[in-house]
């Protein structure tokens, strides 16, 4: 057993002169991955704060409350299950800090680029600690699936090329300066069941996000902007306001049938399902700002967001 600590160290980033980039990353993030196990499966998770505290994927803990977790340096310690949200796939594990690990620095405030280098760390197929590479192949690519109990996700991912496999879901993918840019989370495997190249992951301002609500243990409940709409056409951006839902956020803010969103909250709207995912990040009651366009004239209105309620 490792001698106790009483703070986790920090990782030493390897900046951009690094000879051997991927290998810099490695030594300054594999501390900080971690394997996770239950009764059913296993995944990775990723510790992001010296109390203890491990971001992994919502379906990697599934409904267990306690988990294994098997630190980077083989120890086996117990985890806690701090809470889980099936919509966005976040989950939050804590374990005691009477061990020795690293902590991995989180990066929402990062602008991700496409063509940028991406390493993965993580489990798969229970192999601890192992590391690819690849680049960022695109941001913000909209994943829609169905949870467990029938509900739709919606959730705006980072997808890369770097090779990820069963076990790596909730494993890290880092930038070049060993900044953890996302969770991996899933793949597409067009039924060979392995890795072709097509990998997602939650953006790590989602996952903080989404942690820090089930920390804090606020309802994990999402925004309803009360508005459907299509895209204009292929290759333009935004969403054209079809039906507005009557007394809805929307609504009440005097956003027409018609309007072009082409903004939410500052981010850039290029499609309904841009537009669905950022305002499911939003909890109910969260005023933001949409940005539209009505009659060739640009406009900004403040709207209150409603719960979402799905069957």
């Amino acid at each position: 057993m490792l001698p106790p600590v009483n703070e986790a160290p920090s990782p030493v980033l390897p900046g951009e002169g690094a000879d051997e980039p991927v290998a810099a990353v490695a030594q300054a993030v594999a501390p900080a991955v971690v394997l996770i196990q239950n009764e059913l499966g296993q995944g990775s998770g990723i510790i992001y704060d010296a109390s203890g505290l491990i971001l992994t994927n919502a379906h990697v803990v599934g409904q267990f409350t306690e988990v294994q977790v098997t630190l980077a340096s083989g120890v086996r310690v117990p985890g806690e299950v701090l809470g889980a949200d099936q919509l966005t796939d976040v989950a939050v594990v804590k374990i005691d800090t009477s061990f020795a690990f690293g902590v991995a620095v989180l990066a929402p405030e990062i602008s991700v680029e496409v063509g940028q280098l991406a390493v993965a760390i993580g489990s798969p197929f229970g192999l601890q600690q192992t590391v690819t590479s690849g680049i960022v192949s695109a941001k913000g690519r909209v994943l829609e699936s169905l949870t467990d109990d029938g509900r739709l996700s919606v959730v705006a991912m980072i997808q890369t090329d770097a090779p990820i496999n069963p076990g790596n879901s909730g494993g890290a993918l880092a930038d070049r300066q060993g900044r953890v840019i996302g969770m991996n989370t899933s793949i597409r495997t067009d039924g060979s069941g392995g890795n072709i190249g097509v990998g997602f992951a939650v953006p790590s301002d989602t996952a903080k996000l989404i942690a820090d609500r089930i920390i804090a243990g606020e309802p994990l409940e999402q925004g309803f902007l009360g508005i459907n709409g299509t895209t204009p056409v292929i290759g333009e951006p935004g969403v054209v306001v079809g039906v507005v839902t009557p007394d809805s956020g929307a609504d009440n803010a005097g956003i027409l049938s018609d309007d072009l969103i082409v903004g939410f909250n500052g981010t850039e709207i290029k499609s309904m399902s841009d537009l669905a995912a950022a305002v499911r990040l939003q909890p109910p009651q969260a005023t933001v700002t949409v940005e539209l366009v009505r009659n060739g004239e640009n406009l900004v209105v403040d709207v209150t967001l409603g719960l979402l309620n799905e069957p």
